[in-house]
């Protein structure tokens, strides 16, 4: 999975080695990086091994694989520290993935579709596609149900298709809990997050009516002062979208070692490009993200410029 782990990236890994297990392989999950306590309710989550955190141990288990399932990124940057291992493996790869502009030659086979949800529906089309329907279990359907609700934004988006209702019935007839899961993902925060989060709208939201265009900047100091941990910040760029009229919100946050941007969108404004280009980044046409090696200031100039420049586009 990619660094820093959303619900997707680890459902789609833990759905994928609930399924595989049963066929007797031996499997091992590995996130490049630490991931956020609202994800350690899903079953296996306790076994995954933190590359960052251990790569000694990372590094076994990869020497070992002779199959790679590369989840939710499509290119290995976005693995950080583990790139260079990932590189010179000479297993088989394969990818599975929802994002756009692949780094396709880094890969045995595999396939990176943008009309699907998330990783996670993809993972499930390939439990169906491959006949052992019959192998899904409740604490498989946990991990996917997980994934495909948040990136779908609890099925509001477009991508929230027929085939997305239709797989989470099939979840459901597992016995699946989702209002459980909703709980574990969304109501599962300390009070320090919650004051963080009043205290940023109310002092580092800034709107652009003229360009429809909202953001947030936040500097590192905030974050020690709130004692913000991974994960903390997830779900902060939506809450400009709520605003009458506004088309693009932006979050770019001051993380210490480099400037970490989300933006998000709605309608026709294509956030993956404008990431791409202005922010070294990429995602999905209405969600996506980027760094920025300069300050948080620097950014912001850049990032105003950079709606200036796209004001026909955003009115």
């Amino acid at each position: 999975m990619h660094q820093k782990p959303d619900a997707d990236a680890m459902g789609s890994a833990l759905g994928l080695y609930h399924f595989l297990i049963q066929f007797g392989h031996s499997i091992t999950v590995i996130s490049p990086t630490n991931w956020a306590e609202w994800l350690k309710w899903m079953p296996g989550c306790q076994d995954v091994i933190d590359y960052e955190y251990n790569p000694e141990k990372g590094n076994a288990a990869l020497d070992r694989a002779e199959w790679l399932f590369c989840l939710d990124f499509n290119t290995l940057s976005r693995t950080r520290s583990m790139a260079v291992k990932l590189r010179k493996l000479s297993c088989t790869k394969i990818l599975i993935d929802h994002h756009q502009e692949p780094e396709s030659a880094s890969f045995t086979y595999g396939i990176s579709d943008t009309a699907k949800s998330s990783t996670c529906e993809m993972v499930y089309d390939v439990i169906i596609e491959s006949g052992h329907s019959d192998k899904i279990n409740r604490e498989m359907a946990a991990c996917l149900y997980a994934g495909v609700m948040t990136d779908t934004g609890s099925f509001r988006f477009p991508v929230a298709t027929a085939a997305v209702h239709r797989m989470v019935a099939r979840l459901k007839d597992t016995g699946l809990n989702h209002s459980k899961i909703h709980e574990n993902l969304f109501d599962n925060f300390l009070e320090n997050r919650l004051r963080f989060t009043g205290y940023v709208l109310q002092h580092k939201m800034d709107i652009f009516y003229e360009y429809n265009t909202a953001l947030i900047a936040i500097p590192w100091k905030d974050l020690v002062r709130f004692e913000i941990k991974t994960g903390d910040t997830e779900g902060l760029v939506n809450y400009p979208l709520s605003i009458k009229g506004i088309k693009m919100a932006a979050l770019i946050i001051d993380r210490d070692e480099e400037v970490k941007c989300s933006f998000r969108s709605k309608g026709d404004f294509d956030v993956n490009t404008f990431a791409r280009k202005y922010f070294a980044g990429g995602g999905h046409f209405n969600a996506a993200g980027g760094h920025s090696g300069e300050s948080l200031e620097q950014t912001v100039q850049r990032f105003m410029a950079a709606i200036k420049e796209n004001s026909s586009q955003l009115q």
